[in-house]
């Protein structure tokens, strides 16, 4: 299953863009790459390994963005960078409302068109 996850179509991530923790209100990182079922952060924020977080992001430059997107993501590993105070962090999205879904696509779609 952990495969599947691997495999999905992933899309970096050109512009800034900052991640949330909904539960604290507070920015832990930004985005590095996307997929439909999961991302790699770059965490600025100390983060629980094996731990379960709501999180919100916006894709500017989404084709129909309408709103943030919300995830409930299972951090599955962590790794330090050459940067002190940030992490690598590879997490696994557990859950997501269809519409957000939708545009998660239209974003990773809108990337045959311009160049990464």
């Amino acid at each position: 299953m952990m495969e599947e996850f691997r495999r999905a179509r992933r899309r970096a991530v050109q512009e800034p863009v900052q991640v949330v923790d909904t539960m604290t209100d507070t920015v832990i990182g930004q985005l590095s790459n996307l997929s439909e079922t999961g991302m790699l952060l770059i965490a600025t924020a100390p983060l629980v390994e094996d731990g379960l977080y709501q999180l919100r992001f916006n894709l500017r430059g989404s084709p129909h963005q309408s709103s943030p997107i919300e995830v409930g993501a299972h951090l599955l590993w962590q790794d330090k960078t050459s940067t002190p105070g940030q992490t690598w962090t590879g997490f696994r999205f557990i859950t997501m409302l269809e519409s957000e879904l939708q545009q998660l696509r239209n974003w990773l779609d809108s990337s045959h068109s311009r160049a990464m």
